[in-house]
């Protein structure tokens, strides 16, 4: 299974989390699965691509062309496949179609941003790839209040929380993804409107 992983590319961040996230990396790769990244060689993207590295699965990074030129993140280097595109929605939407499953492991806007796409495209049913959020150490504790928070006040429905599942404990998400469950849903009844 190729395992699109959505993270922070930040090097300012906690030890804890790259820690976690590179052990994630190795388990997946250990069971047989390969990466699908933004290429980052910083952060939480270049702990994933080191642990899945650990394993020995292969590595696809996608990465638009811009960043090379203007440096704005170093790219791991030990990509089997480096693939550049021209524009960002470019290198999520390669990223989107490369990937069988996604994983977010904590980040910031740009990640929450990923994690919202991948959502939305699901619910309007444009795939039915399993998503999986890594709450290492209750970061995504209160994205989950806000979510629970929107469906109590009606702007999102609760079958929605059937698009994804959020994750404390390594082997419960592995099991999740491979498991691979489809749910058959139509638009209607996740969506409002």
């Amino acid at each position: 299974m190729n395992i699109c992983v959505f993270g922070a590319a930040s090097s300012e961040i906690d030890e804890k989390y790259v820690t976690a996230v590179e052990t994630m990396g190795e388990e997946f790769a250990k069971r047989g699965h390969n990466l699908v990244f933004g290429a980052g060689g910083q952060g939480l993207m270049g702990a994933a691509a080191r642990g899945f590295k650990n394993g020995k699965a292969h590595i696809t990074g996608v990465i638009p062309e811009f960043f090379k030129e203007a440096e704005v993140e170093a790219i791991y280097e030990e990509c089997d496949e480096l693939i550049y595109t021209d524009t960002m929605r470019e290198r999520k939407a390669k990223m989107e179609d490369l990937a069988d499953a996604f994983i977010i492991v904590p980040g910031g806007i740009g990640t929450f941003e990923e994690l919202f796409e991948v959502l939305t495209l699901k619910q309007l049913g444009r795939h039915k790839k399993s998503i999986a959020l890594y709450n290492v150490d209750g970061y995504y504790d209160s994205m989950e209040s806000m979510l629970e928070h929107s469906i109590d006040e009606h702007f999102v429905r609760e079958n929605c929380k059937m698009l994804y599942s959020i994750f404390s404990d390594l082997q419960s998400m592995i099991d999740y993804l491979e498991a691979d469950i489809q749910i058959d849903f139509t638009v209607k009844q996740l969506k409002n409107g």
